[in-house]
């Protein structure tokens, strides 16, 4: 029987994307990984990490979008951010390194591949790939800086502004001015309701920085 790795890579070069995504990445490395992660393909809705959860694996996302955000008592959610092509999730390597259980929650917003790294690995990998521990601190400097810009936001901007910049942060990372999005899931990162949302949406759209469409918004800034 054809393993699901050897189905996803007939149609997915693994070497040409990490070559792609990883330029930086020293030779030895990148074998290394060839030889050491798995790749996995999950679909658009996928829970990928929930709260209470033992991590026993980092992820790097290759291709798709996944979501990270906390879970309230109530079932409420606060989003954090999104992960995209080459980015790594810091959230699993903290909890690999201090072997704690995840306090956040993570769906693939997207079908998305994924490489998956065994958290036993880790500690050697930082010690023997210069490049891998430069990344590492990286993807924690990284996300720590969208973690306050995501502070920065609800602490001193109103819900117009916050919308503006997290349209704009969608547009500036996709680079696509079609944003395949709706009222709702945009209400639920910026902790909102639909009603406000859409009132505020339909405002940007009468000054010229969007049109709304029926499955999508257009950027135009």
């Amino acid at each position: 029987m054809v393993s699901r790795d050897k189905l996803i890579t007939d149609n997915f070069s693994i070497k040409s994307v990490i070559d792609n995504l990883f330029p930086e990445f020293e030779s030895a490395l990148k074998l290394y990984l060839l030889d050491h992660s798995s790749l996995s393909s999950v679909k658009a809705g996928t829970q990928l990490m929930r709260t209470g959860q033992y991590i026993k694996n980092t992820m790097i996302i290759l291709e798709g979008k996944v979501k990270l955000y906390r879970e309230g008592d109530d079932g409420e959610e606060f989003f954090m951010y999104y992960l995209e092509p080459g980015n790594a999730c810091a959230i699993s390597m903290i909890c690999a390194t201090k072997q704690q259980t995840s306090e956040i929650m993570a769906n693939a917003v997207e079908d998305t591949i994924l490489l998956s790294i065994p958290i036993s690995l880790m500690d050697d990998m930082m010690k023997e790939f210069k490049t891998w521990y430069y990344f590492v601190l990286e993807t924690y400097r990284s996300r720590f800086e969208e973690l306050l810009v995501v502070i920065d936001q609800i602490a001193f901007k109103a819900m117009d502004e916050r919308l503006y910049f997290y349209l704009l942060n969608q547009y500036e990372k996709s680079k696509n001015r079609d944003l395949k999005m709706t009222h709702g899931e945009i209400a639920t990162d910026l902790n909102s309701s639909r009603e406000v949302i859409s009132r505020l949406l339909k405002k940007l759209e009468l000054r010229g920085d969007l049109i709304l469409h029926r499955n999508y918004i257009e950027w135009l800034k």
